[in-house]
């Protein structure tokens, strides 16, 4: 589902009389549902549960899934310390393996491979504690006063950014979901994301749209350096991919989803995600409970004690995104500790535009189109592009809050 779409060439896109610029920012594509009840596919249940044999000093195993392939998670067990950071959760940290099976292997679930998130490989994290839901906009708009900070998404672009744009297209916005009202082929996410002039964080549907009852709500069209900015004035910073991804499985082995093995235990809806006809204009029934996106910590939390690590809006990671980021790792062998991510981006389908990793799916995902609610796939995003359905959460280092105290 990862297509993301050039910032400038939205602009472009939505300005009749003016062409398209190849050197635009880049957004996310979003999207994804899944209506399913159940348990996963018939296999799941017959294959062996593996064994993992390796150990280590300070850990605990926990009951192995299964998953095929997905060896047990390891976590360590060195305990939570006694006060926590302000609204974040402990994550233990330990070995687990990291990446998603084929999703069309599965018992609906969607129509991608992901090929980027395999081969499986195992990983190995220090502790850390984790923002218990995503930034709102009431703590964004504590920061934005703190400091006078100013979005992307606020900020004209300039003649230096984008030389040959036409100087009307040079005007501040970000990219908002506008659905068509008809369906449509998939092929052309154009025809479902505009360029608005006046939409940011403040404006999330546009300049006629503000914050009035949103206070709970994530803040969205945040590029990297504004999650990036914010994380640096409140003590933390942004999570690695493998930091996300052990986060969100909560303790769980090979999981399809961050909550178990079925999308709506007990038959409910564990999260925000798309239901209907996509992206067709009202055709998101809300059966989870909510059309568009959702004030945070509306669904149970995982097994840490997180919110909306699927669905809701996309979340920023600090990796650099490249497609064959696993291979590179499991290539090395062994067990990566703490990996930060590749040293530069590759995203072979747009080699120009530097992208960093988005985890967790969105409001806008469904199987239609793909299913990045799956809790080990990843999404990508161009560093300087924002969208109505991205945000982020922070994390700190568990070392570095105890020395600090």
């Amino acid at each position: 589902m990862s297509t993301v779409i050039s910032r400038i060439n939205r602009r472009q896109h939505h300005k009749r009389d003016h062409k398209r610029t190849a050197d635009g920012r880049i957004v996310l594509v979003a999207a994804t549902a899944l209506a399913v009840v159940g348990l996963l596919t018939w296999w799941l249940l017959l294959r062996s549960r593996p064994a993992h044999d390796a150990a280590l000093s300070s850990a605990t195993r926990v009951t192995p899934n299964a998953q095929p392939n997905f060896e047990s998670t390891i976590v360590n067990s060195v305990s939570a310390p006694g006060a926590l950071p302000e609204g974040m959760v402990y994550i233990p940290g330990g070995e687990f393996s990291m990446g998603s099976l084929d999703p069309t292997e599965m018992f609906c679930g969607g129509d991608q491979p992901m090929d980027d998130a395999r081969p499986l490989h195992r990983v190995y994290l220090d502790a850390f504690f984790m923002d218990a839901t995503e930034v709102t906009n009431e703590e964004f708009d504590r920061f934005v006063k703190a400091t006078g900070y100013v979005t992307v998404a606020e900020r004209k672009p300039t003649r230096e950014e984008f030389p040959d744009a036409p100087e009307e297209n040079l005007v501040a916005g970000s990219v908002v979901f506008s659905p068509p009202p008809r369906p449509v082929a998939l092929d052309n996410h154009y025809q479902w994301w505009s360029y608005v002039h006046g939409a940011n964080w403040r404006h999330p549907d546009g300049p006629s749209t503000n914050l009035k009852s949103r206070e709970k709500f994530p803040v969205v069209h945040v590029a990297y350096e504004d999650a990036a900015a914010y994380a640096k004035w409140a003590g933390k910073r942004l999570p690695t991919e493998a930091e996300f991804e052990f986060a969100a499985r909560g303790g769980l082995s090979g999981k399809p989803y961050a909550w178990g093995d079925e999308l709506k235990p007990g038959g409910n809806w564990a999260a925000n995600i798309y239901q209907g006809k996509f992206p067709v204009k009202g055709a998101d029934s809300g059966e989870d409970g909510f059309k568009g996106i959702a004030p945070v910590a509306q669904y149970q939390p995982n097994g840490y004690g997180l919110f909306d690590v699927a669905g809701n809006v996309w979340e920023w990671t600090s990796d650099w995104y490249r497609a064959d980021y696993y291979s590179t790792l499991a290539a090395q062998g062994g067990i990566a500790r703490n990996p930060q991510g590749p040293s530069s981006s590759l995203d072979p389908s747009e080699p120009g535009q530097p992208k960093r990793v988005h985890r967790g799916g969105s409001f806008l995902c469904t199987e239609q189109f793909c299913t990045r609610y799956m809790v080990g796939t990843r999404g990508k995003g161009e560093v300087r592009s924002a969208t109505n359905h991205l945000g982020f959460r922070c994390v700190q280092d568990a070392r570095k809050q105890s020395e600090q105290k």
